[in-house]
């Protein structure tokens, strides 16, 4: 929950009044003011503050989810809330986590709540997981809530981690095989190039192309390397805008085969959030805004957000899922079926589960099928630059023999 700041008037006593809370929203916070008797002037935001360059390392989400199991058995082990936060600051080994922690004790130590205490600290406990700590002390079921989140956190860097292989497994080897490709066009055809041009014989087809491309890489290849850069940045600078994003993030979706790995780990992660959020008591619209912010994809989140404004106008969940044209036919009925009988939570994680086993099944042909498939067409394009090269002197040596 986000903190505001700020600054208005005491209606009885016309005192100035300023100070800090925390609220869901700006007009929310307004209209406790006015409740208690404060007449707001200005509500501010308060915005997390920049940290300077730090050699100190991120908390990566795989050390949340470690924290997270560890906390959840040290609460069911009865430890007092402050000793389970001394503990697992005190031991962790990451700078930047223990500094967290430490501030995190402090704040509790003072009376805040620890979901109020962890919304201070948004890069490392997002909205998910202070709205679902905020549910477990509400229901003073901390400990069940924190294993459900453990769960969640280690199932979304598995996905997180299918993810990335999908994408940098290729990306890796055909960097390997442009650059390759690209060092015998520049440094060692030119040799050869040299040497055939002292031969009185006209070079075949496949030869007069490789030295043709050569040519090239040594004529432009500064301005090529510079190109392909300005690409990238353009691309990180033109997916930060909203356009881009939506319009990057729907090709990614129409990939030949890694579209379809995107989109079911779309669906898992949507499933798997929303599940997780439901069964730990948070209400049904505010599920579908934090799920519709976690969704990492832009077209998924345009998706989440017309389900949960056809939830608002009193429609059901299926309905608006089969009008989003996002999720598959078998994933619509699941949620209908738990809709009916009031078991949605446990149909959506079945169809969690059903998908990450689905993405693991096809990543795990697709390395099998991809990395002798790429070692083919690294082997066939090295192989034919070398052919090209020795082409000329077989038909020299068939010359001189000849003659």
């Amino acid at each position: 929950m986000p903190v505001y700041t700020f600054r208005g008037r005491n209606i009885r006593t016309n005192e100035s009044i300023s100070g800090e809370r925390f609220s869901a929203s700006a007009q929310a916070l307004a209209a406790v003011l006015r409740h208690e008797q404060i007449a707001p002037i200005a509500i501010r935001e308060k915005r997390e503050k920049k940290a300077g360059f730090s050699f100190l390392k991120g908390v990566s989400r795989r050390e949340v989810a470690l924290f997270t199991r560890q906390f959840s058995v040290m609460l069911d082990a009865g430890l007092p809330l402050v000793q389970c936060l001394a503990a697992m600051g005190s031991q962790n080994p990451n700078a930047a986590f223990k500094t967290v922690l430490e501030q995190i004790q402090t704040d509790v130590e003072s009376g805040s709540t620890l979901s109020d205490a962890m919304a201070r600290h948004p890069r490392v406990f997002d909205a998910l997981y202070t709205n679902m700590i905020a549910a477990g002390e509400a229901g003073g079921m901390l400990d069940t809530i924190l294993q459900r989140l453990a769960l969640f956190i280690e199932k979304i860097v598995k996905l997180r981690q299918a993810l990335r292989s999908a994408l940098i497994y290729p990306a890796v080897i055909l960097t390997i095989a442009v650059s390759v490709v690209g060092i015998i066009l520049w440094k060692v055809v030119p040799v050869f190039r040299t040497l055939f041009e002292g031969f009185n014989v006209q070079l075949p087809l496949l030869t007069r192309v490789v030295i043709a491309m050569s040519h090239i890489i040594e004529t432009y290849a500064i301005f090529m390397i510079a190109g392909v850069v300005l690409l990238i940045f353009g691309l990180r600078a033109y997916y930060r805008t909203k356009k881009g994003r939506h319009a990057i993030d729907r090709f990614m979706l129409y990939i030949p085969i890694l579209g379809q790995i995107f989109r079911k780990i779309g669906v898992a992660r949507f499933t798997r959030t929303l599940a997780t959020l439901l069964s730990s008591g948070v209400a049904i619209l505010e599920a579908m805004d934090i799920t519709a912010r976690t969704a990492g994809n832009a077209i998924l989140e345009d998706a989440v957000h017309q389900i949960r404004n056809s939830i608002e106008e009193g429609k059901t969940i299926a309905e608006p899922m089969k009008q989003a044209g996002f999720f598959p036919p078998m994933v619509i009925q699941m949620v209908s079926v738990g809709e009916s009988t009031g078991e949605l939570d446990t149909m959506l994680v079945k169809v969690a589960d059903y998908y990450e086993d689905e993405v693991d099944v096809i990543m795990g042909n697709l390395m099998t099928i991809l990395e002798p498939a790429l070692m083919v067409f690294l082997g066939v394009i090295v192989g034919s630059i070398v052919v090209a090269m020795y082409m000329p002197l077989f038909k020299l040596i068939q010359v001189l023999s000849g003659g």
